[in-house]
């Protein structure tokens, strides 16, 4: 039932044109053959299976010694809507925009070019988060803007994406395999992972604020394999931002799988790599 919900979950965020034709799952031949035809079901399931035979040759039966995962909108999501967040704390403070507006707002200031490193999250991004929650609401209050900041500290605003999750990265650790955690994202992140309960899973964490680069650079994914003393071929990153994680994994020589496209839970995961769980 979980990976049925992540899997509408995903195809309900994809736009139009990625949802008719653009999805491609690896080794998934009935969901190939609905977007392109049989003959794009074979080529695709053919060519799954020789890039796996071909990993096995190289690496034995377990295919990558290292999974990189990313965190917000993989191994974890915001509890509710974040234009929702906003303005529920925001209104006694004065903030009277509607969620569609302040949504809006938000995206229109997170897209604008941010300091001349453009890095967003600098130790624990509250220069950034300002600007973001300013832009959003029209609000500057500094106490608003705090209790936004430490409620996205709290395990009330977050929820483990995969509830299995804990069971397949324990599976991961009996197997050999290393782990960490890989994101654009500021301090606070450490503090969420132990509030979660989830730090002790991985290995490793990667934070853009404190390696001074963001995805898709792939200074980033070499930081984290080399926290975790793998190459990087040897690695491969889950993420659900083809840009950020599939392109900037690649970019750095790692395999990379998109969350919701080619892989919907970590036990999927797991499985493709040869552990089982």
């Amino acid at each position: 039932m979980a990976v049925a919900r992540l899997r509408a979950a995903a195809a309900a965020r994809l736009p139009p044109a990625l949802s008719r034709g653009e999805r491609r799952p690896l080794g998934t031949a009935a969901e190939v053959a609905t977007t392109a035809g049989p003959g794009a079901a074979r080529w695709e399931l053919m060519g799954a299976r020789e890039y796996y035979d071909y990993r096995r040759a190289i690496y034995g039966d377990i295919t990558h010694k290292a999974i990189l995962v990313d965190a917000a909108g993989t191994l974890l999501a915001p509890t509710e809507p974040m234009a929702q967040v906003y303005r529920t704390i925001g209104q006694k403070y004065g903030v009277d925009y509607s969620e569609d507006e302040i949504l809006m707002r938000y995206r229109r200031a997170y897209a604008q070019p941010w300091g001349r490193s453009r890095l967003r999250y600098v130790n624990d991004g509250r220069p950034f988060w300002q600007y973001i929650v300013s832009s959003s609401t029209g609000c500057s209050d500094l106490q608003y803007f705090e209790e936004l900041y430490q409620y996205y500290t709290t395990e009330k605003a977050w929820h483990l994406c995969d509830p299995d999750a804990g069971r397949v990265f324990e599976a991961l650790r009996r197997a050999g395999v290393k782990t960490a955690v890989v994101s654009n994202f500021d301090t606070r992140l450490r503090p969420l992972l132990q509030a979660l309960k989830c730090d002790g899973w991985f290995d490793a964490v990667a934070i853009s604020a404190e390696v001074a680069a963001e995805k898709p650079n792939p200074t980033i994914f070499l930081k984290a394999c080399e926290l975790l003393g793998v190459k990087p071929e040897e690695a491969v990153h889950i993420g659900d931002d083809r840009r950020n994680d599939v392109w900037g994994a690649r970019d750095a020589g790692c395999d990379a799988w998109l969350w919701g496209s080619d892989v919907y839970s970590f036990k999927e995961v797991a499985e493709r790599i040869g552990v089982e769980v």
